[in-house]
C-alpha cells in the first residue's frame, strides 16, 4: 500500500470512529436513569424488543439513527426521534419494526418522530414488507403539537397509512406494551392483530386526568384503558400478554404463519466476493475531497468479482455506468467519477461534474435498465451539472432534464449512496431523497447542499455587501472576507451528513465498508414487488 492509501484510511478510520461513538450515545435514548426506571416497571426497553424480536441469524439495518440529532435542545433534545425503526428478519420473514422509545419524553411524538414513523410505512408499502409496531408512547410533544398534529405528513397521516396498508394486504401486527394515547390508540386498532401487556400496556382515547377534566368522572388507568378490560370488555385487543418477552414471542408465533410465497420480480445468481476488500474503500477515497479518485476502484470493493460491464465506458466519463451484480443480484449502476478526464474531442473534464455527454450517456443507461427491469444503484459524488456559455448553448438544461425525467419515472427500484458531494440538481439527477429511491443512505465523507460552502459564501456575501453598497455604507477588503468566513461556517454545518440525517434527507450514515451489505438487504427488501411497466413521457432530444 502507498503512503496517500494509508493517510487515507487513518483519516476515514477516524470519520467511522466517530460515527460509532455518535451511534453510541444515541442509542442509551434518554439515557441510563431512564433505561434503569423502564426495568424497574417490568419493562424492555426500545431496542432491546427489537433485539427479542428479530431473528440473530439473519442481517438487519437500523435506519434513521440520527433522527433529530442536535434538534430541540430546548426541550433536552430527542435521540432517535425518539423512536427506533429496523428493517429486519421475524421467523425469516423481511419486516419493518417500529419502536416507540419510552426513554425519550416517555416516547412522545416530536416532527422527526412523525416523519420517521412515515417513512418506516413508506419502506413498507413501497416493499410490501410486514410492519411491527411496538407501542410505548404519551402520544403528540404538546409544546410543538402545531409542527405534528394537522398537515398532510404529520400524526394523522400514520392512521391513513394504516387503513391503505390493509387494504394492499400488506400484514401489520401492533403491540401495546406502554402508554398508547389519544389519536395514537388508533394504530394498533388500524392494524390486522393487536397484543397488549398486563399491568403496562394501556390504551384509551382520554386518560385518567383528561376524562375527569372533560366529564367530571374519575377512574384510574387500568379500569379505563388496560389489558384486562381491553381484551375481556371491550375486545379492542386479540391477546393479553404476561410480559414484554410472552408478547415478543407471539408476535413470532404470529410471524410463523404469515405466507410469503411470492415470485422474485429480478434475478438473482451466485454470489460472488468483490474483487477488493471492503476494508480498502477507506484508503482508496481521498482525505482531501478535492482530490480526483478512479470511482471503478470504490464499485470493486463493493460489486461481485468480475460482474462489471461498463456501459459506453469511453464516453460522457464523468459518470461511470455499469452493469454489475452485488451479491449475485444483478443491479446497473450510476456513479459519478471524480477523475480528471477528457472527452472525445481531446477536451479536458472536471470530474464529479455531470456534461452534457455524461447526462445523456446516464439517460440512456436508466431506460435501458428499466427495460430489463434491473434494479438501478446511484453513488453521488457530484458538484452539479457544468455551467458556463458553452455549456448553455449545448443544451445543458435540456439534457439534465432527460436525467431527471428518466430518473423520476424510473420503476425499478433505486438505491442512493451519497459518497461525497452531492450539490444542487446533481443531487435530483442522482436519485436523491426526493425522488423515492428505496433506500438512501450516506457516508461520513458526505456533503449535501444546493453548492459547496465557499462558493455559496461568496455569492451570499456578494447579495450582502451589494445593498449595504447600495445605501451608500463603506465595506472594506478586510470585511468582506471576514463575512465570507461567518457565511462559509454556517453553511458547512449545515452541509455535513450528520444535518442531512437528522432531518431524514437520508436514511442513514453507514460505515463504508458495510455498503455492499446494506444494499444487499434492500436489495432483498425489494425483490418480491411486482416492477410495474415504463414510461418516460415527454423528453426533448
Amino acid at each position: 500500500m502507498d503512503l496517500e492509501f494509508n493517510k487515507n484510511a487513518d483519516f476515514n478510520g477516524l470519520e467511522v470512529s466517530k460515527l460509532d461513538r455518535l451511534k453510541e450515545k444515541i442509542m442509551l435514548g434518554g439515557g441510563k436513569k431512564k433505561i434503569e426506571k423502564q426495568h424497574s416497571k417490568g419493562k424492555l426497553t426500545a431496542r432491546e424488543r427489537i433485539n427479542l424480536l428479530k431473528d440473530k441469524d439473519k442481517d438487519s439495518f437500523e435506519i434513521g439513527t440520527f433522527a433529530g440529532y442536535e434538534m430541540y435542545a430546548e426541550y433536552g433534545g430527542a435521540p432517535a426521534g425518539g423512536v427506533v425503526v429496523e428493517i429486519a428478519y421475524v421467523e425469516g420473514v423481511q419486516c419493518i419494526i417500529v419502536a416507540n422509545d419510552a426513554t425519550v419524553k416517555a416516547g412522545a411524538w416530536f416532527p422527526i418522530t412523525g416523519k420517521k414513523n412515515l417513512r418506516a410505512q413508506e419502506i413498507a408499502m413501497e416493499n410490501e414488507l410486514p410492519i411491527v409496531y411496538l407501542v410505548d408512547s404519551a402520544g403528540v410533544f404538546l409544546p410543538m403539537q402545531d409542527e405534528i398534529f394537522p398537515d398532510k405528513e404529520h400524526f394523522g397521516r400514520i392512521f391513513r397509512n394504516n387503513a391503505v396498508m390493509s387494504a394492499k394486504g400488506i400484514p401489520q401486527i401492533a403491540a401495546v406494551m406502554g402508554a398508547c394515547v389519544a389519536g395514537g390508540a388508533y394504530l394498533p386498532i388500524m392494524s390486522d392483530e393487536a397484543l397488549i401487556v398486563k399491568d403496562t400496556g394501556s390504551i384509551f382515547l382520554a386518560g385518567p386526568y383528561l376524562v375527569r377534566a372533560a366529564i367530571g368522572e374519575q377512574v384510574d388507568k387500568q379500569t379505563l384503558g388496560g389489558a384486562e378490560t381491553h381484551s375481556i370488555i371491550s375486545g379492542v385487543t386479540d391477546y393479553i400478554m404476561e410480559n414484554d418477552e410472552a408478547c415478543i414471542q407471539k408476535i413470532r408465533d404470529i410471524f410463523s404463519n404469515i405466507n410469503t410465497n411470492k415470485t422474485e420480480a429480478y434475478s438473482r445468481k451466485e454470489s460472488k466476493k468483490p474483487a477488493l476488500s471492503s476494508k480498502d474503500i477507506l484508503g482508496i477515497l481521498p482525505e482531501e475531497r478535492t482530490k480526483p479518485y478512479d470511482v471503478r476502484r470504490l464499485l470493486a470493493c463493493i460489486v461481485d468479482d468480475g460482474s462489471m460491464t461498463y456501459y459506453k465506458d469511453t464516453y460522457g466519463q464523468t459518470i461511470v455506468c455499469a452493469y454489475a451484480k452485488i451479491d449475485g443480484f444483478s443491479v446497473g449502476i450510476v456513479a459519478n467519477n471524480r477523475d480528471v478526464v477528457k472527452n472525445g474531442k481531446g477536451e479536458m473534464q472536471f470530474g464529479g461534474v455531470i456534461y452534457s455527454d455524461s447526462a445523456d450517456k446516464a439517460t440512456r443507461f436508466i431506460l435501458n435498465c428499466n427495460q430489463k427491469k434491473i434494479p438501478l444503484i446511484f453513488f453521488h459524488d457530484v458538484s452539479g451539472f457544468m455551467v458556463g456559455k458553452r455549456s448553455e448553448h449545448g443544451g445543458i438544461i435540456k439534457d439534465g432534464a432527460k436525467m431527471v425525467n428518466a430518473v423520476s419515472n424510473s420503476t425499478v427500484p433505486k438505491f442512493s449512496v451519497i459518497i461525497g458531494n452531492s450539490y444542487g440538481a446533481g443531487n435530483y439527477a442522482m436519485c436523491g431523497k426526493a425522488y423515492d429511491p428505496r433506500l438512501i443512505v450516506a457516508w461520513p465523507s458526505a456533503k449535501l447542499a444546493v453548492m459547496g460552502g465557499s462558493q455559496a459564501a461568496k455569492v451570499l456575501a456578494q447579495i450582502q455587501i451589494s445593498s449595504k453598497k447600495a445605501k451608500g455604507e463603506s465595506f472594506s477588503e478586510k470585511d468582506e472576507q471576514a463575512l465570507i468566513e461567518k457565511i462559509k461556517q454556517r453553511y458547512d454545518a449545515q452541509t455535513t451528513p450528520y444535518y442531512a440525517a437528522a432531518r431524514l434527507w437520508v436514511d442513514e450514515i453507514i460505515d463504508p465498508r458495510d455498503t455492499r451489505k446494506v444494499l444487499k438487504l434492500g436489495l432483498e427488501m425489494a425483490s418480491k414487488v411486482e416492477i410495474k411497466p415504463f414510461n418516460v413521457g415527454v423528453i426533448q432530444t
